[in-house]
């Protein structure tokens, strides 16, 4: 069995990337998760394209949308609206989970904060996503990856190269995307917790929270070693403990990066199959200590190898290594990794305009299974499914809550 969540039901009241990748996320692993959307507008991340704000070339595909809500069914609700927001109460209670990005005050207004919904459920797992945390005097302030996770986590500054003249810039969703992940890892959590103790917990995940564990081992040295900046470990003039840890360019302009830890143990194999065996007598490399004491040395002698050759010769060179290394590949190249592909780490998807394309799947698989991706939803594509579905509403009731515009 690897739809390790079928039965379980989310329901999901969030907008953008951050919260709704951890729908995403679940509906990998085969749980049902509605997505509640307002009537007229939707999720505000549908606008993204129709406002050009997508590079050009998206081909038609809303690839910012399909990521963070592909398997998801799309429920259009109005829940300021009173008889929508009766509606969204008992979706709640046929719902193992009510998912948030909504702000505090948000989330009073429109009466569906913790006491709300377990007032019609008290058993359901309520998770809120936060910019920088639920306690404190900005808990009410809203937050993106960009000034949340990536600047203010600290992530940003610290990725960045030493000697730039600016801070290295986001990529898209770089932080939502881990936060999502934190977020369906944390509900799995309370999921088995209420299984256990039948007690149902509420979760809290914030981008804040993500950047701090991700550059952890940063900001916990900066502290212990009294230290004002971190550790640049790309400064190659300040030298290396282990030049054998580190990114070497080749000659068509492409990189390799060492990670072999182990120096000693892959030092001699490796210098051997760069063609260079004499380096294993070379007293100034001769064990670890003396590498790192003439790392700049050693950098130099290696910048000098790795660019005699092309990325394709040495990746034939070493292909076989016992010494742990990788290309430094770009993005498309994905698609043509064997290993990528062995894994099934990229799923095909055909979206409701007709196009294929592929998605990248939740990293963590079941019973050696990848899962199989269905497309985003469109807005309110399952409005009446649902509604009939789960709660049984004739055609002539739906069609009341049409007039009244409590749905779309």
């Amino acid at each position: 069995m690897h739809d390790v969540m079928r039965g379980t039901r989310v329901l999901e009241v969030a907008s953008w990337t951050f919260v709704p990748a951890a729908g995403a996320v679940l509906a990998d692993w085969g749980a049902d998760v509605l997505k509640i959307e307002h009537p007229e507008s939707g999720d505000p991340q549908r606008g993204l394209m129709t406002m050009g704000i997508m590079p050009g070339r998206s081909a038609g595909v809303d690839f910012m949308m399909e990521f963070p809500n592909r398997g998801k069914r799309s429920v259009a609700i109005d829940i300021a609206n009173e008889d929508g927001r009766e509606l969204l109460y008992r979706l709640a209670e046929v719902s193992d989970v009510f998912l948030t990005n909504f702000l505090p005050h948000t989330r009073k207004n429109l009466r569906i904060d913790v006491d709300d919904i377990r007032a019609r459920n008290p058993r359901i797992i309520y998770v809120r996503g936060h910019g920088q945390g639920h306690r404190g005097p900005e808990s009410g302030r809203g937050g993106y990856d960009g000034a949340s996770y990536w600047s203010r986590g600290g992530v940003g500054d610290t990725l960045t190269p030493p000697g730039s003249e600016w801070p290295l810039g986001l990529r898209p969703a770089f932080g939502d995307v881990m936060g999502g992940l934190n977020i369906a890892g944390g509900i799995s959590a309370a999921l088995y917790a209420r299984e256990k103790t039948g007690e149902a917990p509420v979760v809290d995940v914030s981008l804040l929270g993500t950047a701090m564990w991700q550059i952890q081992p940063d900001i916990v040295i900066s502290k212990v070693l009294g230290m004002d900046d971190v550790i640049r470990f790309g400064d190659r003039s300040k030298g290396s403990g282990n030049p054998l840890v580190g990114t070497y360019r080749t000659k068509d302009d492409r990189y390799i990066f060492l990670n072999m830890m182990q120096s000693d143990r892959f030092f001699p194999d490796l210098v051997r199959r760069m063609g260079h065996a004499e380096l294993i007598d070379d007293e100034r490399f001769s064990g670890a200590a003396a590498r790192a004491q003439n790392s700049i040395a050693f950098m130099k002698v290696f910048d000098d190898i790795f660019g005699s050759k092309t990325l394709a010769e040495w990746k034939e060179l070493l292909a076989d290594s016992d010494g742990v290394w990788a290309p430094i590949q770009r993005a498309p190249e994905l698609y043509d990794d064997q290993q990528v592909r062995a894994n099934g780490y990229l799923r095909p998807v055909t979206d409701s305009r007709g196009n294929e394309f592929e998605l990248v799947a939740a990293p963590v698989q079941f019973d050696e299974r990848p899962p199989d991706l269905r497309s985003a939803p469109q807005h309110g594509e399952h409005t009446d499914e649902v509604l009939r579905e789960l709660l049984g509403l004739a055609d002539e009731a739906i069609i009341d809550h049409k007039i009244s515009g409590a749905i779309l």
